[in-house]
């Protein structure tokens, strides 16, 4: 992996609100829960006031005692689904509770690493120096530590999307992502969305970078959002993400001269 960055120039952040929240969706995961939040306060700590966005997926195992317990701290918000809605929906959950102007996602599993947010958010802060159209931040992972199943899986349905959205991406379905706050809640929202975060990025006049990240196997529990339970869909979002690119007009606007 490339040896970490210097602790980016964060901007201040507007009085009494953080400037990113980091938005964790979960089903399921409560032994991870702990030991994933321990390095997500270590890894942005730096990176001046942040707020943790937990949102739990209808569980059914311990997840919502320990995300109790953990809120003690003080930094962690918590919301939950009655019934699971899906990791698209929690992460939207998640967005809308959020307070900070930047957010940054991450799966709940344990297996992307908080350690590359720093990294991934001072190439957020870098593209919005040069350009403040919207920015979607993506990590790639590089070295994938997930079954042989899953990893055929996903190079085909990355070569596929990529093939008919052109949205140049490697590695749409990596949690780790950042992004601001208010150009996500302008994107149209649907099940799975958070697959096509590239191409909505596109489509809404904004620009798109890769960064590689780490990839950890997964060390406790097992997959609650598999690859097979999402196949049957795949096609029908696919041909809407096209549908929605066709269809989707940015106006420029002039400038007016005020009376």
């Amino acid at each position: 992996m490339p040896e970490p960055p210097p602790p980016p120039t964060v901007p201040a952040a507007p009085a009494g609100l953080p400037l990113l929240s980091v938005v964790v969706p979960v089903r399921n995961e409560a032994p991870n829960i702990a030991p994933l939040i321990a390095e997500i306060r270590a890894a942005v700590a730096g990176l001046g006031p942040y707020e943790i966005v937990y949102v739990d997926d209808g569980s059914t195992d311990g997840t919502a005692a320990v995300l109790a317990e953990e809120a003690r701290h003080g930094d962690l918000v918590r919301r939950r689904h009655r019934v699971s809605c899906g990791q698209s929906a929690a992460i939207a959950t998640g967005v809308k509770a959020a307070r900070g102007h930047w957010i940054a996602t991450l799966d709940g599993d344990g297996q992307n690493d908080p350690a590359d947010i720093p990294r991934l958010f001072a190439a957020a802060l870098a593209e919005d120096a040069a350009d403040p159209a919207p920015v979607l931040i993506a990590g790639h992972r590089t070295t994938r530590k997930d079954t042989r199943t899953k990893r055929v899986v996903s190079r085909i349905a990355n070569a596929v999307r990529a093939r008919l959205l052109g949205d140049a991406t490697p590695d749409t379905g990596c949690g780790l992502k950042v992004f601001r706050r208010a150009d996500f809640l302008d994107l149209p929202r649907f099940d799975h969305m958070h697959r096509y975060l590239p191409a909505l990025f596109l489509r809404a006049g904004g620009r798109v970078r890769s960064v590689p990240v780490n990839h950890r196997p997964r060390l406790r529990g097992r997959s609650n959002y598999g690859v097979f339970d999402r196949l049957g869909v795949a096609l029908f979002d696919l041909i809407g993400v096209i549908w929605l690119q066709r269809r989707g007009r940015r106006p420029e606007l002039e400038p007016v001269e005020e009376p």
